[in-house]
């Protein structure tokens, strides 16, 4: 019987079962001895699964953490308080006869027994597997590759793109369909996880399942709230097939928090920061330039790959000033305020000076929140979210002009937070529909929070009758998928029916082909999802959807 890899990677626990046999390489093709160590495993401790990131041409991050009992309120998983060795390997093949690289890593008591392993010399475009054993107990496998090399121009890059999980408002089920496209890429825009105590972020009709543990304050908090989410079959099984790019937006420490400014007065707030800090990077493939400092952590990066595409990687969160006039939807003059910043003055100067160098096909920005225009207001006042780039029009407006001085050749904005697909495509004057369009923004849906969600006929939201650039709108739970060539970026919105129940089915709901060279959507396929799924009319969003934004996004 022949196996597929997606047999073998998105099969479930069966590959980290107790007496798993395998053919560990000798110690001489170890990169470093074991410490001296007494074992005293008891049960499975890879129950938080495997993953992978931020590949490079010659390598890439691999990650495990050790959590026999995950949900422990200590956050430390259950392990001894002592360090654990633990092997891994890396082969060419999915049933791991041909291993290229092996060795041995430590999982340190004081990271929560986290294992990021940074390789490089690898082979540039080539698909490798790992895994990792912890005494008599082996690890799921998972798949990943690297990028072409930083000359190559050819080929095909399949990405998609996600944010927003939020465990208590329903199953992961998008991320087993993501896993299931086997994508090159993944990029994850912020919103992993939800710091919420339970019952208290709760969707109509309630959530179809809790969180465990308190609101996430301490490190303790962070590091079982983090396990929680890794402990879920689904999510596991996306980053197992795959590579990761992650950047965190505002849940991942409190809601809505702005550089060192929390959401409500708090004088431990930073103590807070630097604890879900530290949890973020434990529990993400993520290298060892990303490790913070106290309350400071470098997250904005670039990920080349060949010169296809450069991936600018942005942190909107950690640098802004504070949100004008309060959160929400406001006509506020903070917004057009030109020292006011979204990015802080060092990341902007190195994201334009990304620009200028940028030998790339396309030029992608990874990020949070949403970046074009969004005027609520039908009148001549300019209403819009304080929390988006709309609340930093100049900076804004400096990074897009930016992009144009540079001759950016395909700017393109991946974004998400807003529960919702959108497509649009970017100005440098939104007050004069006809100026020209110098790049395009794809915003993909929640995972799972808001629940459910809804169909909209017709796939356009009533703002866009004064936002003409404002081109498809949906309220149903999902991602992006897209395709990457020389010469275009296709764009499929793929929505879910449901989420509150596992098992939903996976629909494209639209397609947008951006072509090179030619900024702007160009829709190639309207699908309205057939049956199971509620319906609204454009005429029923535009309250909802401030509500939904402006609370709890």
């Amino acid at each position: 019987m022949t196996v597929s890899r997606r047999t073998l990677l998105l099969g479930g626990a069966a590959a980290g079962a107790v007496g798993a046999v395998a053919t560990w390489p000798s110690a001489a093709a170890a990169t470093a001895p074991p410490p001296p160590y007494l074992g005293s495993l008891r049960s499975d401790p890879f129950t938080l699964g495997v993953a992978s990131g931020d590949p490079e041409h010659d390598g890439f991050v691999l990650w495990t953490r050790l959590a026999p009992n995950p949900l422990a309120e200590d956050g430390l998983g259950g392990m001894p308080s002592r360090d654990v060795p633990v092997q891994w390997e890396l082969a060419a093949d999915p049933r791991f006869r041909r291993v290229v690289r092996a060795g041995v890593a430590v999982a340190r008591a004081g990271a929560a027994h986290t294992v990021h392993i940074e390789l490089h010399g690898l082979l540039p475009a080539r698909e490798y597997f790992y895994r990792f054993r912890a005494e008599r107990y082996m690890s799921p496998a998972g798949r990943t590759r690297t990028a072409p090399l930083p000359w190559a121009s050819g080929g095909t890059l399949a990405m998609s793109f996600a944010s927003c999980s939020q465990f208590e408002h329903g199953y992961f089920t998008a991320y087993r369909r993501m896993a299931e496209d086997e994508p090159d890429l993944i990029l994850h825009l912020g919103d992993y996880q939800y710091e919420y105590a339970p019952d208290t972020y709760n969707i109509p009709g309630g959530n179809p399942r809790d969180h465990a543990g308190p609101e996430t304050v301490t490190l303790a908090n962070y590091r079982q709230r983090h396990a929680q989410y890794k402990t879920d079959p689904d999510l596991q099984a996306a980053h197992a097939i795959a590579p990761w790019a992650v950047v965190f937006d505002d849940h991942e420490v409190e809601n809505n928090w702005a550089d060192e400014v929390p959401e409500q007065p708090d004088p431990l707030f930073l103590a807070r920061r630097a604890a879900a800090f530290q949890a973020y990077y434990e529990n993400m493939p993520l290298r060892r330039t990303s490790i913070p400092r106290g309350i400071d952590m470098r997250l904005y990066r670039r990920l080349h790959w060949g010169r296809l595409a450069t991936f600018h990687m942005l942190d909107t969160r950690q640098f802004r000033d504070d949100q004008g006039c309060g959160d929400g939807y406001k006509d506020c003059p903070a917004a057009l305020d030109p020292a006011r910043s979204i990015t802080g003055a060092k990341q902007e100067a190195w994201l334009l000076d990304g620009f200028h160098r940028s030998s790339a096909r396309w030029d992608i920005l990874g990020q949070q929140v949403f970046f074009g225009q969004r005027d609520n207001d039908s009148g001549p006042a300019t209403v819009v979210s304080m929390d988006a780039w709309d609340g930093y029009a100049a900076s804004r407006d400096r990074i897009t002009r930016g992009w144009v001085d540079a001759g950016v050749r395909n700017p393109v904005v991946l974004t998400g937070d807003v529960h919702a697909h959108w497509a649009d495509e970017l100005k440098l004057d939104y007050a004069d529909p006809t100026s020209r369009t110098v790049g395009t923004e794809l915003v993909c849906s929640s995972i799972t929070s808001g629940g459910d969600g809804a169909d909209v006929v017709g796939g356009t939201h009533p703002w866009s009758s004064w936002n003409p650039h404002l081109r498809f709108y949906n309220s149903q739970r999902g991602y992006v998928r897209t395709t990457i060539t020389k010469d275009a970026l296709t764009a499929d919105f793929q929505v879910l029916p449901y989420v509150t129940q596992a098992g939903a089915p996976v629909h494209t709901r639209a397609t947008f082909v951006i072509e090179d060279r030619v900024p702007g959507l160009h829709q190639v396929a309207d699908n309205p999802t057939p049956g199971g799924s509620p319906e609204l009319r454009a005429g029923d969003l535009g309250a909802e959807t401030v509500r939904q934004e402006t609370s709890r996004p």
